[in-house]
């Protein structure tokens, strides 16, 4: 029933064609390395096109102020200190340079009125700091890469999902087995190195902004290859998500409403941000705006309290509507048509107009919006050297939202696009070398390549088993309500339990018809990622007894200034992941006293 398997040999192979694969791919075609770019789905329909806002640096061009340094400190607090300071310091040093690089490419953003290129506001960041386009960043960052790498003569494997990382006799990886979606065919990939870039891991949950590729495939793919993952706890809780109608529940509502002058209210149409203020970031947010000032104060450089980092934000949101304070739908209003012209807002944020208006019947520039929190972003991942992107199993390599250190316990909003350039250039960098100092041609251990794709092919059985279907809507009921926004102890054991269950339940599901195409058995396979990556995160957020960022324990309120030292490792031991507290880098001196000359 497997049939033949289709081979390829490569020097480096990366799995995720969205920005972080993309930049790896551009940086190792520089280096004339034979490259190969596997995706899941559709070349150029890769998840960074729905990142809206824009991409975080320190250009300069609209606050003179700015530097890296700024950025650097911004990063570390919306973390909440939990960064790797190494990743956040390169990110902050780097971003201008890989924007201005992409503007060389033919990237168009969105200009200033002497020709540079524009830069807004977004939460947690100091100053204006997002160069943009519209609301449409991420899709212009995707199509410029694209046309980079296509016209370097990249090779691309479209709708091909692997299954499994292969290595030799020495541990170190050497390859990839997988099949194309559209027809079935297993393909294997030997390789002297693995560029993992597949994305995050939101489609655990039931509410989320992520599209149907997050299904956690590269955390799972180098866990299972023996790597390190880190605070998986750190998931990201949008603030602002559709809440109304149910088919378009979690959609992405971009930080750049907010940015652009966006107002969160509650039922009694009073903002209530301003209740929300906490003492970390109180001495840089405004504590009065009238509501015909500018959207922040030229003098103080002050920010309004909607522009705090997201996890609080979002904890707020979800404190209005535990009060009795929500929208009808379950959510609060984001008022953007007060504060600018119908002209304005058509021609800013022209995507989130036709989504609301196609979607939801609500004209956003007479009207507010409906929003809530949604699943958004995977702050912990796998687990990287700073400088390399290596991860800790040799020939693997890990940028993008599968990679974790960067953000901490909460990113903030912009810094992913610029995380995806900094990290994807590094990783492609490194991987290439790697590659060039490799002597000899990989070889692919026939037995485990055979037993993937009988593995793979095995869910075609007559047994009866239950649909994949089910068991993924049981997954995504368990990670909301047990594993979501706020956690407790007991909730937690509960979640265990029945992520032990449903494993067992995954490992029996049964698919019929052909391997042409079919869904189910695409759906078979993720969940064994998605249920691995789950368990991660409840075992993370069990160990981790304290509130930070993302990671909420409502058992456990406050910061416990010991567990800002230590991430939490997970990794695969047998057939049973752990989770282990582990000492994190320590910040050199002359970097911590950027904290101190900010108080």
């Amino acid at each position: 029933m497997t049939g033949e398997i289709e081979r390829h040999e490569y020097d480096v192979v990366i799995i995720g064609a969205g920005g972080a694969g993309l930049r790896a791919a551009v940086e190792c075609l520089a280096k004339k390395v034979r490259t190969a770019l596997v995706c899941k789905s559709l070349l150029g329909k890769a998840h960074t096109v729905m990142a809206e806002g824009g991409v975080a640096a320190a250009l300069g061009n609209v606050w003179p102020e700015d530097n890296w340094q700024v950025h650097f400190r911004d990063t570390m607090r919306g973390g909440k200190m939990l960064n790797n300071w190494r990743m956040a310091q390169l990110h902050a040093q780097e971003a201008p340079d890989r924007v201005l690089e992409l503007e060389e490419w033919g990237a168009l953003f969105d200009r200033t009125g002497d020709g540079r290129i524009l830069q807004r506001d977004f939460g947690g960041h100091r100053y204006a700091r997002l160069a943009h386009v519209g609301d449409r960043t991420g899709l212009e960052l995707i199509r410029t890469m694209q046309q980079r790498a296509v016209s370097e003569g990249i090779d691309v494997y479209m709708e091909c999902k692997i299954v499994r990382l292969t290595k030799d006799e020495s541990g170190a990886v050497n390859g990839a087995v997988g099949f194309f979606r559209e027809t079935g065919r297993f393909v294997a990939f030997s390789a002297k190195a693995v560029v993992l870039a597949t994305g995050g891991i939101g489609k655990a949950w039931k509410f989320t902004s992520n599209s149907w590729e997050s299904t956690a495939d590269g955390q799972a793919l180098a866990l299972w290859a023996g790597a390190d993952l880190i605070d998986m706890e750190c998931v990201q809780f949008h603030p602002t998500g559709m809440v109304w109608p149910p088919s378009a529940r979690g959609l992405l509502v971009t930080e750049g409403v907010r940015g652009d002058g966006g107002v969160l209210k509650n039922s009694d149409g009073r903002r209530f941000m301003f209740d929300y203020i906490s003492p970390y970031f109180a001495k840089e947010t405004a504590d009065t705006i009238e509501e015909g000032d500018r959207w922040y104060d030229d003098k103080s450089f002050r920010r309004p309290p909607e522009l705090l980092p997201r996890d609080e934000v979002a904890r707020a949101i979800n404190s209005e509507v535990k009060a009795g304070r929500g929208s009808p739908h379950g959510g609060v209003f984001l008022d953007i048509a007060s504060r600018r012209s119908p002209e304005e807002i058509k021609r800013r944020l022209p995507s989130m107009y036709h989504q609301f208006k196609q979607l939801a019947d609500v004209d956003i520039s007479t009207d507010p919006m409906e929003v809530g929190p949604t699943c958004h972003y995977a702050n912990g991942g796998v687990r990287v050297d700073a400088d390399t992107a290596r991860t800790t199993v040799a020939g693997l390599y890990a940028a993008g939202e599968v990679a974790g250190g960067l953000h901490g316990a909460n990113r903030l909003g912009g810094n992913s696009l610029s995380d995806l350039l900094v990290f994807g250039r590094r990783a492609g960098l490194a991987a290439a070398e790697h590659a060039l100092g490799t002597t000899g041609r990989p070889s692919l251990d026939e037995a485990a390549v055979a037993e993937v794709v009988s593995h793979a092919a095995s869910f075609f059985n007559d047994d009866g088993g239950e649909s994949p279907y089910v068991v993924h809507a049981d997954l995504q009921e368990t990670m909301q309500n047990l594993v979501g926004i706020v956690r407790t102890e007991s909730e937690l054991v509960e979640a265990g339990q029945r992520l032990g269950e449903l494993t067992e339940r995954a490992k029996k599901v049964s698919v019929s018809g052909a391997r042409v195409f079919n869904p189910g058995w695409h759906l078979a396979l993720d969940l064994e990622s998605m249920l691995s990556c789950a368990k991660c995160t409840m075992l993370g957020a069990l160990e981790r007894r304290e509130s930070r960022g993302g990671q909420t324990r409502e058992d456990f309120p406050k910061a416990d200034p010991e567990l800002e030292k230590v991430n939490m490792v997970t990794r695969l031991s047998g057939d049973e992941v752990t989770v282990t507290p582990e000492a994190k880098p320590v910040m050199p001196d002359e970097l911590a006293k950027l904290f101190e000359e900010a108080k």
